[in-house]
């Protein structure tokens, strides 16, 4: 059963539709395709009947009829008039294929390398912290002969480590035991061991944020799920917060900005009726969800939304699944509770990837002492443990895990600042959303050229992740995620070829239609 959009829900998407530029029916069916392509309207949703529409709108049926068939005839809606019509992009398949044909459409191709002299856009991930990292290892190369008697198989990962990550948890005001702690080699080795316990059966359906990461995405789908895209609000505009709330541009907490950079548009919360609305239709065995400074839109989760999730999943029978890979980046000093505080039915995936180095390839699972065996038994089908000295370093690392991050956030404030006035400075009409936290900056471009851009971009020396990756179905072709990851002269040099690389386009509108899809690429 497709989930269902109600008259009032399309109407509040709508807005002012109506401005008299053109026949109503025809900027009625404007509007919903750029509600679909920007994934505002997420793919395979039912549309409300063309009687209720009309009456909440306050419109003849005719016209609601009209832009419906529009619609229809361009390849957005499938059903035919009589039967709830449902969203879709043109020349797509259905949004549910999945399995192995969904696996070998993956337009990722994890491991392959970007070449020489090329900046890399697609990555949003740090260089590591430096004489830490070293200090982390030259110690625990000290702790390695005291384990070297026994086999080095451990499912379930060193009591060091497991200890270090249950007492920061508990210290965040979620007591944890190290029996609830599964180290892995990174969240994404995380999320694939969740997969595999909660999600082994072909077509089970995994509720997503929309957008939302690639990799994940990726995984879902490599595992013969179904992911269930529950579209995220738009950004409110500049000064606005979600459904036009004053909150200053200053996040969650009323913080001061630093320096006097332009915002751009202020980050809205998540939709919570949508999301109530899909576990309630769709009842699917797990949801994934980045709370906390989500990819790609960098929006941190308030807590009466985590608390109204948690009870909407645990009413549908839903496992819900957090992905806190980003948590610590914390640019503006948001406070937060974590997500399993609200439940202790949530499994809380976490990496120090992003706050540390992506090469550490340390992960880890926290959840219920029998999910924990659960994972572990299912963890040996993949591997039987992870590397021992990377593990006691990590656990140094997370026993001292303020230590970086001051110097860290500090960087990427200063980062995030000038790539900000470098986008109003040069890219006028892109819409930038003001990240809490995170790496990135999620951009609305001002036409639908992500996928042309991302394919011209290595012609002017920098490498991007195409809107699209980030959504189901094709969906997010106006979007661009940029991150602030590179040195400020980087930065620079990377929005002019984005400048010069839209220029291009600009200039030939014929080249947008005639690219091929961009090289595969990796994408973090």
């Amino acid at each position: 059963m497709p989930v269902s959009l109600t008259p009032g829900s399309l109407a509040r998407l709508l807005g002012e539709w109506n401005v008299g530029a053109a026949p109503a029916y025809r900027e009625l069916a404007d509007v919903v395709r750029l509600l679909i392509l920007d994934g505002r309207v997420g793919l395979d949703v039912a549309l409300p009947s063309e009687r209720s529409l009309a009456a909440t709108l306050g419109i003849s049926r005719t016209t609601v009829t009209a832009a419906y068939a529009l619609l229809r005839e361009q390849g957005f809606l499938s059903g035919g008039q009589g039967s709830r019509s449902r969203s879709c992009i043109p020349g797509q398949g259905p949004a549910h294929a999945g399995g192995h044909e969904a696996a070998l459409r993956l337009s990722g191709a994890p491991g392959l390398a970007v070449p020489d002299g090329i900046l890399d856009l697609a990555y949003a991930s740090l260089p590591a912290s430096g004489e830490v990292v070293h200090r982390a290892f030259a110690t625990a190369l000290t702790e390695l002969p005291a384990l070297l008697p026994g086999f080095g198989y451990d499912a379930l990962g060193v009591g060091p480590l497991r200890e270090a990550i249950a007492a920061r948890y508990t210290a965040a005001g979620v007591p944890t035991t190290a029996a609830q702690i599964l180290v892995t080699s990174g969240a994404q080795h995380a999320l694939n061991i969740v997969l595999r316990t909660l999600a082994a059966r072909s077509g089970t359906k995994v509720l997503v944020e929309h957008p939302s990461y690639p990799n994940a995405l990726d995984a879902i789908r490599a595992a013969g799920c179904r992911p269930i895209p529950v579209a995220m609000p738009a950004a409110g505009p500049h000064g606005t917060g979600p459904n036009g709330a004053g909150r200053n541009g200053l996040g969650h907490t009323g913080a001061s900005p630093v320096g006097t950079v332009s915002r751009g548009t202020i980050p809205a919360d998540w939709d919570l009726e949508a999301m109530e609305s899909a576990l309630l239709q769709q009842r699917p065995a797990m949801a994934y969800v980045v709370p906390d400074f989500h990819n790609p839109t960098g929006r941190l989760m308030p807590d009466s939304q985590r608390r109204r999730l948690v009870k909407a999943a645990a009413a549908s029978g839903t496992v819900l699944v957090a992905d806190e890979t980003l948590r610590e980046l914390n640019l503006d000093g948001a406070v937060s509770t974590p997500m399993a505080a609200f439940s202790p039915a949530v499994v809380s995936l976490g990496s120090l990837s992003k706050s540390h180095w992506a090469g550490l390839r340390t992960g880890w699972i926290r959840a219920s002492e029998p999910l924990i065996q659960r994972f572990a038994a299912a963890r040996t089908t993949l591997d039987l443990g992870g590397p021992v000295v990377e593990q006691l370093a990590a656990a140094h690392l997370v026993n001292a895990m303020t230590e970086p991050l001051p110097a860290r956030l500090a960087e990427l404030r200063e980062n995030r600042n000038t790539l900000l006035e470098l986008i109003r400075a040069h890219l006028s009409g892109w819409d930038p959303e003001w990240p809490d936290g995170g790496l990135s900056i999620w951009c609305r471009l001002p036409m639908p050229i992500s996928t042309a851009l991302a394919v011209v971009a290595p012609d002017f020396g920098i490498r991007l992740a195409a809107g699209p990756r980030f959504g189901v179905g094709g969906a997010f072709e106006q979007y661009l995620r940029v991150p602030f990851t590179l040195p400020p002269e980087q930065l620079e040099t990377a929005v002019l070829a984005l400048r010069s690389a839209q220029d291009r386009l600009e200039a030939a509108p014929q080249l947008r239609r005639n690219l091929s899809a961009p090289p595969a690429a990796a994408i973090a």
